[in-house]
């Protein structure tokens, strides 16, 4: 059983008053900025490498070797920058990425061929700068134990959306009507344009892990069990965003209305922010594990109808559906990571979860793909289904994994009164508990064992609200 005790009572958690945490506009404004370029770089890959070669395929070969890349890279950087300090690794890191989107592009205006393109796509997706993590990792240093961290990561979700919705609009625009390498040109100056804004933000940034004594190694955030479950949700999700991106495409295809893609997408991604709005607004009455695994019910359930649609009208209703549901799992999984992973190494974790998403989102693309080419829009929507339900299976399997390490907070019952336990403080020490609480331990011993863990939750004379899972 975890317990989240809020102290502060006296201000609901909201938007208003997250925004006004002292230096908090100053990450935001040049974070977003710098984080734009993430949703571009995809379709502005694929828009390129099309216009060059002619063939959709070709083009989704590397916009999946660059996915991949990143996903496997982003966790590395994340660990660097935990080490080393947001700034010291952002800075090459932005100048690194801009000079492997130029040589991509050049490679493909220059008409080489598939392997050197692909080559070059490892490059471009590892140097993804990992700018939303690094944001979520500035809220958790400034947030921590408060009552806004579920705030901060409905907002960051509501944000991503809010990207994914301009930036491939921004990148398709730039690629149809100036030429087809404008996208990809303005991804690069953006990345590097915002990276050094938000890398000159050193007042809000955390502080580097301090070295371990000895030349010890920091564990890796993936050693811890939690987190290596809520990756594969992550992926999971990042399925889901992949298959949709692809079956919509043909789906409307297929309708003879091409035009309905982007309107299809659109619903997809508004209920996803609509959904992220309302969690950050919402004061929540249980656990966090709960919430991952209902809203994962939620969403593979939603998922698994897609398939069936035969119209716009509800395949949008559907995608709407879809949409709401994504969030709440997303978001929940992301404040978990302030209780499963310690402060020296979240930046890592938050990298890890964003690169789950690539990865599934790259491996939904390619399968979806096939899948849509040989049998129809209906195959592609089953991806979306079997991966969802698949990290469901293992979600619910090990979901004794989510539950952090309550702290040690031993009370003496009164059979063990006389004699306090190792883990209790001593009976001369100045922290030990009052006489009244051992007799109201007393008390309660009668009880039954999920009574006696209210009690101890909520502590002895203090009224604050217990969040329980």
């Amino acid at each position: 059983m975890t317990s989240a005790v809020t102290t502060d009572t006296s201000a609901r958690p909201g938007y208003g008053q997250l925004l006004r945490t002292p230096g908090a506009l100053g990450f935001l404004l040049p974070g977003f900025a710098a984080r734009q370029p993430f949703a571009m770089l995809i379709i502005g890959i694929v828009l390129l490498v099309q216009h060059t070669t002619g063939s959709y395929g070709d083009a989704g070969i590397v916009a999946t070797v660059t996915g991949v890349s990143m996903a496997l890279f982003a966790p590395q950087m994340g660990k660097l920058v935990d080490r080393r300090g947001q700034s010291a690794v952002l800075v090459p890191v932005v100048f690194a990425h801009a000079a492997a989107i130029g040589a991509l592009t050049a490679l493909a205006l220059l008409g080489a061929p598939m392997w050197a393109l692909a080559l070059a796509a490892v490059p471009a997706g590892a140097s993804v700068p990992q700018v939303g993590p690094m944001v979520r990792a500035r809220w958790a240093a400034k947030l921590e134990g408060s009552p806004l961290v579920p705030t901060a990561a409905a907002f960051e979700s509501v944000t991503d959306e809010l990207t994914f919705v301009v930036g491939p609009v921004l990148a398709t625009f730039l690629c149809t009507t100036i030429h087809p390498s404008a996208g990809l040109i303005a991804e690069a100056s953006l990345t590097l344009l915002g990276g050094l804004l938000f890398a000159a933000q050193r007042g809000t940034q955390p502080k580097p892990a301090p070295r371990l004594a000895g030349g010890e190694k920091h564990a890796s955030a993936l050693s811890i069990p939690g987190l290596r479950v809520l990756v594969i949700a992550f992926v999971g999700i990042g399925a889901v965003f992949g298959g949709m991106l692809i079956s919509l495409a043909a789906f409307s295809n297929e309708m003879g209305n091409p035009g309905a893609n982007g309107l299809l997408y659109g619903v997809f991604a508004g209920g996803n922010m609509i959904a992220g709005i309302a969690c950050g607004t919402i004061a929540w009455k249980i656990g966090p594990r709960r919430r991952l695994i209902l809203g994962y019910v939620g969403l593979t359930a939603a998922a698994s109808v897609l398939w069936a649609a035969n119209s716009v009208i509800l395949l949008g209703a559907l995608g709407l559906v879809v949409g709401l549901c994504i969030a709440p799992a997303l978001i929940t999984g992301y404040t978990m990571i302030e209780q499963l992973v310690p402060a020296s190494s979240r930046t890592e974790a938050f990298t890890a979860l964003t690169g789950a998403v690539a990865l599934g989102q790259a491996a939904a693309v390619t399968v979806a793909g096939r899948l849509t080419d040989a049998y129809g829009s209906t195959a592609g929507f089953l991806v979306p289904m079997a991966a969802t339900a698949l990290a469901l299976v293992v979600l619910l399997s090990l979901r004794g994994k989510l539950a952090p390490k309550a702290p040690s907070r031993i009370v003496s019952s009164s059979s063990d009164a006389g004699s306090p336990s190792a883990g209790s403080p001593s009976a001369g020490s100045p922290s030990a508990a009052p006489s009244h609480t051992a007799s109201s331990n007393t008390a309660s011993s009668t009880r039954p064992p999920a009574a006696r863990n209210r009690v101890n939750e909520r502590g002895i004379g203090h009224r604050v609200p217990v969040t329980v899972d």
